[in-house]
């Protein structure tokens, strides 16, 4: 999609947006849709977009994804994930109806947040503030984007893990089809494990010290990757088009957490998830990025996510 389309689609469905750089090599925020990223290189959005989601409004019978790049909290499922509160698989309405307000702003960057009601499986509501501090650096037929997502409690007392698992989790679409995979460096299979139903055989090749996924649309799975795996780039080369994402280290005395979509009565693992990718049958994908917990969750205490995200086309 042009960003020229976008912009004005954002425009007829009345939605607020914030443009970081330019239109040949930027980020438009979508403030009104979840904080959305969308990176535009060359006047093109490469993130995938739903029009859907910009024109309508995600209602408990039906979400509309928007694409682009969001911030989730982590876990997904578990009995202390927040997309199980009602026991059935939902987005939390205080996620999907965020509205972000741009704090600072200047030609190359934004910081912009939005307060966030959570409730964990467990029925513990949580008030939170979601933050996203974005900053583009323009290069030759690339863009970089560094992105510093961040969630902060709101609440009076101090929680344990047991109580409250949060970490900032974010998840970069990408339309994707025959050809299209995910490359990573890695030598040990430990490293990589189903999220899903196994995908192993059919999907995932080995070699040269990198493991390759394939997101062509063939398969809906999910795979995690752990701490070792420095990055991770999905190639797609029917755009000529490579997105390298790299999450910074975690801060002191926090630790990696199980992210699973797994059902509330289901007791969060120990294996923590660093990256995660993310494969559908719509054509469509996700590369993502998981911050830490601290063992215990304290008041106005900012749980922070570094990510540098690199596009190129060739």
């Amino acid at each position: 999609m042009k960003a020229t389309q976008i912009l004005r689609a954002f425009a007829r469905a009345g939605k607020q947006v914030r443009l970081v750089g330019d239109l040949n090599a930027g980020v438009i925020i979508a403030l009104d849709l979840e904080g959305r990223l969308f990176t535009v290189l060359g006047g093109e959005v490469l993130n995938r977009v739903n029009p859907e989601a910009i024109a309508g409004e995600s209602t408990v019978q039906s979400y509309l994804n928007p694409g682009g790049d969001g911030l989730w909290p982590a876990p997904e499922g578990t009995a202390l994930g927040y997309q199980y509160s009602t026991g059935a698989w939902r987005v939390a309405p205080g996620l999907r109806a965020a509205r972000y307000q741009v704090i600072k702003c200047t030609k190359q960057s934004a910081e912009v947040l939005a307060e966030v009601d959570l409730i964990n499986a467990q029925g513990r509501g949580i008030p939170t503030l979601f933050k996203r501090s974005v900053t583009v650096t323009p290069g030759r037929n690339a863009v970089a984007v560094r992105v510093v997502e961040s969630i902060t409690c709101l609440g009076r007392t101090p929680l344990r893990r047991t109580d409250c698992l949060l970490a900032p989790w974010t998840l970069c679409q990408f339309d994707s089809g025959p050809g299209c995979e995910v490359v990573f460096p890695c030598v040990r299979k430990a490293d990589v494990w189903d999220l899903y139903d196994d995908s192993s055989d059919a999907q995932r090749t080995w070699g040269d010290r990198l493991c390759r996924t394939a997101t062509n649309g063939s398969q809906r799975y999910q795979i995690a990757l752990g701490e070792r795996v420095p990055w991770i780039e999905f190639r797609d080369p029917r755009r000529g088009l490579v997105v390298r994402r790299q999450a910074g280290p975690l801060a002191a005395g926090q630790s990696l957490i199980d992210i699973r979509d797994a059902a509330p009565d289901t007791t969060p693992s120990r294996k923590g998830v660093r990256y995660s990718v993310y494969s559908d049958p719509a054509n469509f994908m996700e590369i993502e990025a998981v911050g830490g917990a601290p063992a215990v969750l304290r008041p106005q205490v900012e749980l922070c996510l570094k990510v540098t995200t690199r596009y190129a086309c060739s």
